[in-house]
Formats: C-alpha cells, sequence, structure tokens
C-alpha cells in the first residue's frame, strides 16, 4: 500500500514540484496550505487567497486532493510577537527562521499528522538523513539555493517523518519540471522578504505596532551629523535610507556600524569600513541537529543567508557559546543566527547576542 505525504504547499514552484516528484515516486500525496497571516486592509502585505488559488490549480493538475488550516493565531503568538520584542531591544530578528520550527515543523507538521501522513514534505532546498531515531540536515545540491540556514533552528525530533524532494535540484531545473508538467506555477515569481510585510514600506508597517523614538545620527568621530527616526528601522551595514547625503563630499558613503539603545543613538561611519569587522560573538539558544557538541568545536559559519562558510572556533557553555572568527567577519548583527556546519551537514545554530569587535 503506498505512503501517504502531506505536502506543505505555499502556491509557489518549489513546493509545487515537491508534491509532483512525490507522486511520481508512488506517494500517496495530499496538499496542505497554511494561512498564517490574517490581513483585513484590501491592500494587505499577504497574497494568501490568491497563494491558494495557486495550490488549488496544481493540485487539480496533479489530481491529488488539497485542504488548508489556519495557524494565524500561532503565528502571532510564537513568531510576530518575537519579532516586535526584538525590533523593540534595537536587535534584527529574523523571523523565517522561528516560524519553521514554532509553525512549519511545529503545529503544521502535527496536524498533517494527524491527517494520517506517514510523512511530512515542503519545498525547501536542502537534504535529510534518517537513520533510527536519528535525523540530519543536509546541504541542498545548489549551494546558491541551500536553505539549511532557515532551519537551523528546527528541534532533531521535528525531522523525523520528514522529506526534502528538491535536496538535488537547482532552481532552473526545478521551474523546468514545472513547465514541461503543465504546472502554472512554473514562471510565478519568488516571494521575497517577510510574508506579513510583503510588499509594503517596512518602517510604515512597524509603525503600525512599535512608536518610533527619534534620535541623533553620530559619527564615528563624535560628530552629530543628523537625525533618525527611530533605531529599530536600521541595521548594521546598512547605506541606504540614511539620508546623509552630500556630508563630506561624494567619496566614499556612510553605514551604520553601532546602535546605542540606551541613548538612542544611531552611529554611522563614512569611507572607512573597518567599525564593521569583528574578530568573535556570544551565540544563546543552541540548537544542535543530529550532533553531540564537544566543548570546543572546529567547524564553519554562518552569519547571514548565502554568505559563504567561515571558519569558526566554537567554545559552548550548556547552549550558549563564543565563536572566534579565523577572519575578521562584516557586519555580522545581534538578533540574527550563527549556523554552523561540518562539510555536508548543517549542525544547527543559536541567535546572536553580542558582537565582539
Amino acid at each position: 500500500m503506498a505512503k501517504t505525504v502531506v505536502v506543505g504547499m505555499s502556491g509557489g514552484v518549489d513546493s509545487s514540484v515537491a508534491a509532483l516528484l512525490l507522486k511520481q515516486q508512488g506517494y500517496n500525496v495530499i496538499g496542505l496550505f497554511m494561512y498564517n497571516w490574517e490581513e483585513t486592509d484590501e491592500n494587505g502585505a499577504c497574497t494568501a487567497e490568491s497563494d491558494f488559488r495557486d495550490v488549488r490549480r496544481v493540485c487539480a493538475a496533479l489530481d491529488v486532493p488539497y485542504y488548508s488550516v489556519n495557524f494565524a493565531r500561532h503565528y502571532k503568538n510564537r513568531v510576530f510577537d518575537y519579532f516586535l520584542k526584538e525590533y523593540a531591544a534595537g536587535r534584527t530578528p529574523n523571523p523565517d527562521v522561528l516560524c519553521n520550527r514554532e509553525i512549519k515543523f511545529g503545529p503544521f507538521r502535527e496536524y498533517a499528522l494527524s491527517m494520517g501522513a506517514d510523512f511530512v514534505a515542503t519545498g525547501h532546498y536542502c537534504g535529510i538523513e534518517h537513520s533510527g531515531d536519528a535525523h540530519r540536515l543536509l546541504k541542498a545540491a545548489d549551494d546558491g539555493k541551500d536553505q539549511t540556514y532557515f532551519l537551523n533552528q528546527v528541534r532533531e525530533e521535528q525531522l523525523a517523518n520528514v522529506l526534502f524532494p528538491l535536496s538535488d535540484l537547482n532552481k532552473e531545473t526545478v521551474r523546468k519540471i514545472a513547465d514541461e508538467n503543465g504546472l502554472s506555477t512554473a514562471a510565478k515569481k519568488d516571494s521575497t522578504g517577510i510574508c506579513f510585510i510583503g510588499e509594503r514600506n517596512f518602517r510604515k508597517f512597524l509603525q503600525n505596532y512599535l512608536p518610533a523614538m527619534p534620535g541623533k545620527i553620530v559619527s564615528a568621530d563624535g560628530e552629530t551629523v543628523g537625525e533618525h527616526i527611530g533605531l529599530m528601522y536600521y541595521t548594521i551595514g546598512q547605506r541606504k535610507g540614511l539620508d546623509l547625503g552630500g556630508r563630506r563630499g561624494e567619496e566614499g558613503r556612510w553605514f551604520v556600524v553601532r546602535k546605542d539603545l540606551k541613548n538612542n543613538v544611531l552611529y554611522v561611519s563614512h569611507g572607512d569600513e573597518s567599525p564593521l569587522y569583528s574578530k568573535e560573538c556570544t551565540v544563546s539558544g543552541l540548537n544542535w541537529i543530529g550532533y553531540m557538541p564537544q566543548r570546543t568545536i572546529s567547524c564553519t559559519a554562518k552569519f547571514r543567508y548565502r554568505q559563504p562558510e567561515q571558519k569558526v572556533k566554537l567554545i559552548c557553555d550548556g547552549d550558549c557559546a563564543r565563536v572566534e572568527f579565523e577572519t575578521a567577519q562584516r557586519a555580522v548583527t545581534e538578533g540574527q543566527y550563527a549556523v554552523f556546519y561540518d562539510e555536508k551537514y548543517c549542525l544547527g545554530g543559536g541567535v546572536i547576542e553580542n558582537v565582539i569587535y
């Protein structure tokens, strides 16, 4: 008897092809679409209804059943509230990482299994290795699309019964497969940014939830050069949106180097990028995926998505660690994630707490 797999379908080409491939492999496929954000404004950010229409079209073409489930309350409590708290603290969170642990591989996976699924699958570009009760996360064959960075906080037990059909494919091949099989999502544009913000202006969106607190913009040498509109709107290394053009001539650009939350001061540098480079950081909330850490670990790390892996040494203390960089790193940002790798495996990761220059 064919095994049943519930595929998390977003209305995009990746999950569409994941469902197609699993059906071709002989699985009994069920599509499941989730609503994570409820928007009442007619110009709202999320395109949930149109995305669900795309899911219906794809499932009709594949002749597989489909359903929807609403996790908006879970998303607000487990992801969005954290997002606001981090921004209010002057940090730069990554809600997509938390969404994977708290929603997609949490309530969504549990709901899918309650439907009688033997497996749960998504369109993530990564691989998985199951060995009894042990589960390890593998990097995708396509380094440019590898999405293990966003899965670094998923707990090992949450990966049981999970399949990643796109592990060996690149995006071009995925679109070609969709086109050859007449799937309506073949040429659909990839979604970018955070779902609940979408195409809207980020600053205007955030102003609906957090009060803006203007303050001074100060250069590295102590000169007040402007006024910021609120520290939460800026991130380390940011160059655009500072409104400092014309100061100190045209050579070089201004960019954010530090945020002083206590005194509500935004520190910037002009031309000289050396203040952005750090030698180590500390992380908390370490999550290991199929890996038993030692006190000291030599491995590689990413401090942001799409960054090439960097050689590091970790000195671990429970669920915290000090991460020493072999070479200085640019714009490591508090609130983001440090994700650790060992050749083909993603070992896990933690939240960047403090950056040491």
